[in-house]
């Protein structure tokens, strides 16, 4: 009968916590989906329409040296909760995408501009750069990144004008577009880097992606959750 209970145990255990690249039971309840199957670059191509030249890396996507500007899934999102652990490697800079649209980049620009970034950087300060950053809109209130070699977690949520970011458990940022009214400034009138943008009417849909900044970056436990 011990035995029986440890059995039982140990099963409802492992269903209530997903290895790596798996879904839960009640994630998938929860309507969660997995973007990234941790074997393969299904569903997953650069920003120039081309397979990557990076193939998958100990159940990871590291968009570096894979061949375009980013690493972007298939789909377009528009309402969603993403969640996914990443590690830098030393001098790391890369940078979570979202809602980037179209794939064309603005002429002599990069695809970077018709999107949004969330940083990922190798500092321990807390700017409009760094970590956890919506990059040059708004700084996080604190640099919460775990050192170099070190995996995070990390959430971001993009709900209509809102964008929240959560990192190893504390909310750092939250931009407000609908406040960025104004072509290249920021609410407070400072300016951004992205003349020529009003953020208030970027697309409140696109794709997601991983950049390739000249260092390596791995991405693993890519789930996203579609909100209404």
């Amino acid at each position: 009968m011990r035995t029986c209970m440890v059995i039982t145990l140990t099963l409802l255990a492992c269903s209530s916590f997903a290895v790596d690249n798996q879904l839960t039971d009640k994630e998938k309840a929860d309507g969660w989906q997995l973007l990234f199957d941790g074997k393969t670059l299904n569903g997953w191509k650069t920003s120039d329409g081309n397979p990557s030249k990076t193939p998958v890396e100990e159940g990871c996507i590291n968009p570096h040296g894979c061949g375009g500007y980013m690493m972007i899934h298939e789909k377009e999102w528009t309402n969603f909760i993403l969640s996914l652990d990443f590690k830098i490697s030393k001098g790391c800079n890369s940078g979570i995408f979202l809602r980037t649209f179209p794939l064309t980049p603005p002429p002599g620009k990069d695809v970077g501009w018709n999107g949004i970034e969330v940083q990922v950087l190798d500092t321990t300060t807390n700017g409009m750069t760094d970590t956890g950053a919506i990059y040059d809109l708004v700084a996080p209130t604190k640099n919460a990144m775990k050192p170099a070699g070190e995996w995070n977690h990390i959430e971001i949520t993009c709900n209509m004008n809102l964008i929240d970011v959560l990192l190893n458990g504390e909310k750092v940022t939250r931009i407000d577009l609908d406040q960025f009214d104004t072509m290249g400034k920021r609410p407070d009138g400072s300016e951004h880097k992205f003349s020529g943008l009003i953020f208030k009417n970027h697309y409140r849909h696109g794709y997601i992606g991983l950049q390739d900044h000249g260092s390596p970056c791995w991405y693993k436990n890519i789930k996203l959750k579609q909100l209404p």
